[in-house]
């Protein structure tokens, strides 16, 4: 797409400072990181949020964040990472991407960037469990197992 800065940092057009380039997509550094080593994986084709990558793409592009997951920490001396994705909201591109980034023990950050709540009971938990399994529900498909 021609207005999207992620397809022009695949097209190399767009400098980045790249960490991978595969045929699953590419990673390159957050210019605005949580931590530094903080890395952006997309895939190829311009593709706005996770619910519109096509099903065959789907393992090359998690097995690279999977990769990007596993070296991160190791090239940092960091002890894990976070990896995490967004689809629209705080999605500040439109075109999919994961989160890598380096984490350490008492590094400050909390829990995730949002406020956390609770379920008003069990009862209520249930009930949002049930209500996304029916949407989930399909051939072959048993809600919640």
């Amino acid at each position: 797409m021609a207005d999207c800065l992620f397809c022009g940092i695949v097209a190399g057009t767009v400098p980045a400072f790249q960490v991978v380039d595969s045929p699953d997509g590419i990673g390159f550094l957050d210019i605005r990181p949580v931590f530094k080593g903080h890395v952006l994986v997309v895939p190829r084709p311009h593709v706005p949020q996770l619910t519109d990558l096509d099903a065959k793409l789907l393992p090359g592009f998690f097995a690279l964040v999977q990769r990007v997951a596993a070296a991160v920490p190791a090239a940092l001396g960091a002890q894990g990472s976070f990896v995490a994705m967004n689809n629209v909201v705080s999605q500040s591109v439109p075109h999919l991407h994961a989160h890598v980034v380096p984490r350490t023990k008492g590094d400050g950050l909390r829990g995730f960037f949002w406020p956390r709540t609770k379920y008003a009971s069990d009862d209520e938990a249930v009930s949002y469990a049930e209500r996304i399994g029916k949407d989930l529900a399909g051939p072959g498909v048993t809600p919640g197992g």
